[in-house]
């Protein structure tokens, strides 16, 4: 059964997503995101005042980001709404629709907005006080590069739990580049005629500001950083670990961006969209946990636990998109969900257009929306993993009204 909320059909948007270190590296990721969202919701004639509640999504601190959600809405001009801010690193954007979705079943708003951003470049250096240390010396982390190395529960880094899946199945380095070239072919359809399928949602080109954000300093003709990947070149790399199989071209990149979602009830949904004839109903989330350092295991599990809870079967889901940090990733999905590859990740996905964490569930929930709008409706999938061998998953319909 769906849920009581909606998404207005088009009253969503994604910046371009910028490899790490690149145009969007000095830009203060929930400053930049309500830069954002004020040029969006004017772009949509969506006045500010309609909305009264918010959620934010943030999976690398920024300074004053203490504020969360309420600081971003002050910044976007709509100081008169409240929301939590959540982190539940890649599984972010999807936690974040759930939280707003479930605001509005439970009678709390009638209009929500989503948003959710996060900046891989120049990650903070962290230090905790230790006045007991030796010579009262405190802790310290690199908030990013340590934890990508690192679950602090098994000290393993993220490319282990692949390697680990890899080794389980029986997933080859060549097996993980077809993938790779498969995504990246796929990727095309997405920049074809100007970048037709991008410009449904996303701004091109796009005006990248100075920190300050008081004028414009460079622009963007789409996701800055895309492998352009080869067989040859890709059979050239060796891989990350020794003795593994996973290479640097059979994963994604660090990257850098933002992504909005506004939900509401029925009624205003109709009121918000841009063809009030459609509509997009949520109809179920699921969550899994797979085992210590399987983390891409996790992904099918909360997918079938989505499909269960919507009552659909897999058959019956016309298009899916899946956070693939891996290749391999999406090749125990497969093999556990029994589904054909090439069903999977039309227009590409995060393994060719990076990992900014946050919004990278935001983003691969609107091109499944924009996906399904192109093909006249249908039942859509997005699962994707996270730290912490979790996972997260939604089913959604695009129909008429």
């Amino acid at each position: 059964m769906a849920h009581a909320a909606e998404i207005p059909y088009g009253a969503y948007w994604s910046t371009p997503f910028a490899r790490w270190q690149g145009a969007f590296a000095n830009l203060h990721s929930v400053r930049f995101a309500a830069h954002v969202v004020k040029r969006e919701l004017a772009a949509r004639d969506i006045d500010p005042a309609v909305f009264d509640f918010g959620v934010l999504g943030l999976t690398v601190p920024q300074p004053n980001a203490f504020y969360g959600l309420p600081w971003l809405a002050g910044m976007a001009s709509i100081a008169h709404i409240g929301g939590p801010t959540i982190m539940q690193a890649c599984a972010t954007g999807a936690r974040t629709l759930q939280a707003a979705v479930q605001e509005i079943d439970g009678g709390g708003a009638r209009c929500a907005l989503v948003v959710s951003c996060d900046r891989t470049s120049n990650g903070p250096h962290m230090y905790y006080p230790n006045p007991r240390g030796p010579g009262g010396t405190g802790a310290h982390e690199d908030w990013v590069l340590d934890n990508f190395e690192c679950d602090p529960l098994g000290g393993h880094s993220m490319v282990r739990t692949a390697e680990n899946v890899a080794a389980k199945y029986g997933l080859s380095t060549p097996a993980q580049h077809d993938v790779v070239l498969m995504r990246e072919g796929q990727y095309q359809a997405a920049t074809a005629d100007g970048s037709a399928f991008l410009r449904r949602f996303m701004r091109l080109p796009f005006d990248v500001p100075s920190p300050d954000f008081r004028r414009g300093v460079a622009t963007l003709d789409g996701d800055e950083g895309v492998n352009q990947s080869t067989q040859e070149g890709l059979a050239r790399l060796r891989p990350v670990v020794e003795n593994g199989t996973v290479t640097y071209g059979g994963q994604t990149h660090p990257a850098d961006g933002n992504a909005g979602i506004v939900v509401a009830s029925r009624e205003r949904a109709r009121e918000l969209s841009r063809d009030p004839r459609r509509a997009i109903r949520v109809l179920a989330f699921g969550q899994a946990r797979a085992e210590l350092a399987l983390m891409p295991e996790a992904t099918a599990v909360a997918a079938r636990r989505a499909l269960d809870r919507a009552g659909i079967a897999l058959p019956d889901i016309h298009a899916i998109k899946t956070h693939n940090p891996f290749a391999v990733n999406d090749l125990v999905f497969s093999r556990m969900l029994g589904v054909e590859l090439e069903r999977m990740n039309h227009y590409g996905s995060s393994l060719v257009w990076g990992h900014p964490q946050a919004p990278m569930g935001t983003r691969s929930i609107i091109e499944l929306i924009e996906e399904l709008a192109l093909r006249g409706g249908g039942r859509g999938l997005f699962s994707g993993c996270a730290a912490g061998d979790t996972a997260l998953a939604v089913v959604l319909e695009v129909t008429d009204s």
